[in-house]
């Protein structure tokens, strides 16, 4: 068939700018078109009769035969290579990519394979080249990525940086109006403070002078009184000062030791008796003589003091202050209630801040440190101090303490 009308068939083939090669069911090559057999650098001639595995890189020759009976099982026109780069094998030896599409077609009972070919190196070499690109497009995109993930990092770590000095700015600045306020504060309590007794004390003062007759010794011991009250008044102010100094340098020591829980209240009660207003009483805690403690005796006076005396201070008239103490394994409970003024509850949470007074106590004599010392004191002895209070109907403050301090005398110090 194919010496038949030969020129013609020629002529057809030579006219395909893509490669075709002809093969038959044994894999000889039939014939091929000029532009395959210039492709694959033979003359066309060199080709005829020859197997395609003359084509076809070495390497691959393992596996052709098997892909070959399976397309010729199925002869149906489909592309070659699915999936896999496909080489073509010239006659030099070197190798080349190739595109081939298989067409199967049948010639007077005789199967045969038309294989059109396209060499597809400059594709490729473009492909590749365009993959180069993308590489380093990628490559340079990840590293702007980090470069710019660098500098986002600097700029969250500076930023973090000027928001913590503009916190430490503000917290400061805040500190120093707070500085400020205790200073003007402190100005004007000491002021008022001192200046009522100081002003008590001269007044006395002058009047003795005027008392000289024996029969105005009565008149006379009242004003020395009263000069003894003040100058005891202003003493406790001063140690109130004093105390508030060595708390914030740390210069506290407390000396420990045994001592009966009902000694200190005694001595708590005796003195606070001399201050105790017309009609107002104290109820003695009830079945105290066997609670002692192991802590700061002075401290536990000094608190329990404070409480009485504000209990005493803030009530009026005819009203009675209680002192009730439990004692379990490890702890001692003071609690000191009163039917005195009470604290409004919008000033509550600031009664243990230094300096602080309620406005419905400011027309009655204090410093506003008494509170503030009893906490940090009460503090660094491992214990604690809360109240519970309503205006106009009194205040509970309740001292909680260890029975026994957990530390000894010097490491204990503050």
């Amino acid at each position: 068939m194919f010496r038949q009308e030969k020129d013609i068939f020629n002529i057809l083939l030579d006219a395909v700018s893509e490669g075709v090669i002809v093969v038959n069911t044994q894999q000889k090559i039939i014939d091929v078109n000029k532009s395959a057999a210039n492709m694959f650098g033979y003359q066309r001639e060199e080709l005829i009769d020859k197997s395609i595995e003359t084509l076809i890189p070495s390497k691959y020759h393992k596996g052709h035969s098997a892909h070959f009976d399976g397309f010729m099982k199925q002869r149906e026109s489909r592309q070659m290579g699915h999936g896999r780069d496909l080489y073509g094998a010239r006659k030099d030896g070197s190798t080349f990519p190739v595109e081939a599409g298989l067409n199967p077609f049948t010639v007077q009972d005789s199967h045969y394979v038309m294989a059109l070919v396209i060499d597809i190196s400059v594709r490729k070499q473009q492909e590749e080249k365009i993959q180069e690109l993308y590489e380093d497009l990628e490559q340079k995109v990840i590293q702007r990525t980090q470069e710019l993930s660098k500098s986002i990092a600097k700029l969250e770590a500076e930023n973090i940086l000027r928001i913590q000095a503009e916190e430490e700015a503000r917290i400061a600045l805040k500190k120093e109006q707070e500085l400020n306020e205790l200073k003007t504060k402190f100005l004007s309590l000491v002021s008022h403070e001192f200046k009522t007794p100081l002003s008590s004390i001269l007044t006395s003062s002058m009047l003795l002078g005027k008392y000289k007759l024996t029969e105005q010794q009565t008149k006379r011991d009242r004003h020395i009184q009263i000069i003894s009250d003040k100058v005891h008044y202003l003493n406790n102010i001063l140690n109130d000062f004093l105390s508030v100094e060595k708390l914030e340098k740390g210069k506290v020591n407390y000396k420990l030791s045994t001592f009966k829980v009902s000694k200190v209240v005694n001595e708590v009660v005796y003195n606070a008796n001399m201050l105790l207003k017309d009609g107002q009483q104290i109820n003695y805690p009830e079945d105290i003589d066997g609670f002692s403690l192991y802590q700061d005796e002075k401290i536990v006076e000094l608190a329990l003091s404070n409480l009485v005396n504000n209990a005493i201070k803030y009530s009026s008239e005819n009203t009675i202050i209680d002192i009730l103490i439990t004692q379990d394994i490890t702890t001692t409970t003071f609690k000191i209630k009163d039917n005195g003024i009470g604290i409004p509850e919008k000033e509550q949470k600031n009664i243990f801040n230094r300096y602080f007074r309620a406005e419905n106590a400011l027309l009655v004599q204090g410093t506003g440190i008494g509170l503030n010392i009893v906490k940090s004191h009460l503090e660094n002895l491992n214990g604690s101090i809360s109240f519970e209070s309503a205006e106009n109907k009194g205040s509970i403050f309740t001292i909680n303490i260890p029975n026994k301090a957990t530390t000894d005398e010097k490491s204990i110090t503050n």
